[in-house]
């Protein structure tokens, strides 16, 4: 007897997949189960008990890495609970599917030694299948920053979307999707370092707003190497920025060399501007460091062990 039953699914997977009533159902007298149909094809929106050698990988897969350990786990809590939450797939012959989503429920069964698994069944084409692959991974496994900008472009490329549209698709605003895409304009250690989790989103916004590469690439090992903040990250950015500009030395009184190089790894230090006020040519002057509210003269403070 088939069991009826409505899908409860994440709202922007929901939208695109639209809810239908389901199917459960298993056929005995074959090596593996199929849906009630009579061209023995799985209909859209059932529910299939389905031998995992009988699925095929999504090869629109946005997600690249899988945490070994979580995925241990979650193998062990299916030996215990069996997979709860059903994959979804597409059928692409009698006996054949293709995961549309649930790549780590997936392998995580197959680790665990379960011969079969539940799968919805849907009707999806190559565009679909990307579509749902994505909202899938960013509404319920948290793709990493770089992951999700691959996967915007790909939508936009790939099935022709605006990013209007795109933001529609995934329930994000345009200025979201820009943000996520312009992390790909980044150099490509840049982009390993936010995929690895070195830096955050938040310190590759202030990168992306350093024009210059070499810049970029100062200001992000300064950030792994100091441990910098997402706020100490901008204040260095804004200082890099500023320092850009021509210095006002008086005239004839241009820092030489060693005194330019003293500034610079001061201001570095520092993540501020620092300024070196020469009087005269015996070497009398000033340090120069200024602040830009009291949390960032506490910062200083605390620099200089005061």
């Amino acid at each position: 007897m088939a069991l009826q039953r409505k899908t409860g699914l994440g709202k922007g997977l929901g939208a695109l997949l639209q809810s239908e009533d389901i199917q459960v159902s298993k056929n005995a007298n074959s090596n593996g189960p199929v849906a009630k149909d009579n061209t023995n094809a799985a209909s859209a929106g059932s529910i299939n008990f389905i031998n995992i050698s009988q699925i095929a990988v999504n090869p629109f897969q946005p997600r690249t890495d899988f945490d070994e350990q979580a995925l241990n786990e979650l193998a062990e809590s299916i030996r215990v609970q069996g997979l709860i939450q059903p994959i979804t797939v597409r059928q692409i012959s009698k006996n054949e599917y293709q995961l549309i989503s649930g790549e780590r429920r997936l392998r995580a069964s197959k680790l665990a030694g379960i011969d079969e698994i539940p799968a919805y069944v849907r009707t999806a084409n190559d565009q679909q299948m990307l579509e749902m692959a994505l909202i899938e991974n960013i509404q319920r496994e948290n793709l990493n920053a770089i992951e999700v900008a691959l996967s915007f472009q790909r939508m936009i490329e790939e099935c022709n979307l605006k990013q209007e549209e795109l933001g529609e698709r995934v329930s994000k605003n345009r200025s979201t999707v820009t943000n996520y895409l312009r992390l790909l304009k980044l150099p490509p250690v840049i982009q390993a370092g936010i995929r690895d989790g070195q830096i955050s989103m938040g310190h590759a916004r202030a990168l992306i707003n350093v024009g210059e590469v070499e810049k970029q690439l100062y200001v992000y090992q300064e950030i792994i190497d100091k441990g910098l903040s997402v706020r100490m990250a901008e204040i260095l950015v804004r200082n890099i920025q500023q320092q850009s500009k021509p210095k006002k030395h008086p005239v004839g009184k241009q820092l030489d060399f060693q005194y330019q190089k003293i500034e610079d790894d001061l201001a570095s230090k520092f993540s501020t501007r620092v300024r070196l006020n020469i009087k005269n040519s015996k070497g009398k002057g000033a340090i120069e460091i200024p602040f830009d509210s009291e949390d960032d003269l506490s910062r200083i403070l605390e620099l200089l062990d005061w």
